[in-house]
């Protein structure tokens, strides 16, 4: 493990999640709207406010919009310098690290509106699966890029089968979501992706039983799933790159 290399993970981490917030607001809308537009006030974002990187401030009001920056960027550093310490300097951590943003993104527009939008769930996998392919052909390991190929048709068919028994409690943008998430986790072999693939599915079950039993939500309630997903596939991408399969 180099030490040299998770700072430089987490710095990089740092650096995106600073950008982050303007488009968490922006895509963070209904699905027949592409984008936001205005400030929460209702001012229009002109000029370079209108642009998908940068600070989050109004330019009329000047006031901060979408979610906070610094614990935006402490998440993603978190998550870049965990995935560094347990790939180590092997190349797929490039590819880890180009989705770490993309998947934190996700994560906060989900919460926020419960909706996985198109224009991040199939970057997502065309990052996963390009990534890998590029490390497949440098480092000659073509069979794993094919079983991660493999992998995201197999998890999203999976959420599409669960997604035609329940539509109400999980939509298409998660089935997507499991397309580049099973790219992903498919690289370091089946058992991590069933791995990663259950435990999504287990931990959201388990919020909505505690919310459940606190009655601060009722069994009508609908709760975002992609975070949970997320956050399994992660857990199973730590411990998948502890012991690559």
């Amino acid at each position: 493990m180099s030490v040299t290399l998770i700072a430089l993970a987490a710095a990089y981490g740092a650096a995106t999640g600073l950008l982050l917030p303007r488009p968490a607001h922006r895509l963070s809308v209904e699905p027949d709207e592409n984008w936001r537009a205005h400030c929460p006030a209702g001012h229009p974002l002109t000029g370079a406010a209108r642009g998908w990187l940068g600070p989050a401030h109004c330019p009329d009001c000047r006031a901060p919009y979408g979610p906070a920056a610094p614990p935006t960027a402490v998440a993603t550093a978190l998550a870049c310098a965990a995935l560094a310490a347990t790939a180590g300097p092997r190349p797929e951590l490039a590819a880890w690290l180009l989705m770490a943003p993309l998947a934190v993104l996700l994560t906060l527009v989900d919460r926020r509106v419960q909706r996985l939008p198109d224009v991040l769930t199939l970057p997502l996998a065309g990052t996963a699966a390009a990534a890998l392919g590029a490390v497949g052909w440098l480092t000659g390991a073509t069979g794993s890029w094919l079983r991660a190929l493999l992998g995201g048709l197999a998890l999203a068919a999976c959420y599409l089968l669960l997604h035609l028994l329940n539509p109400t409690g999980l939509g298409l943008g998660d089935v997507k979501l499991a397309l580049g998430l099973g790219v992903a986790l498919g690289w370091y072999g089946w058992p991590t992706l069933i791995t990663g693939g259950t435990a999504g599915l287990l931990i959201g079950a388990l919020y909505a039983a505690l919310l459940l039993l606190s009655r601060r939500t009722d069994r009508k309630a609908t709760l975002p799933l992609g975070p949970f997903m997320i956050i399994g596939a992660f857990c199973a991408l730590l411990t998948g790159a502890v012991a690559p399969g």
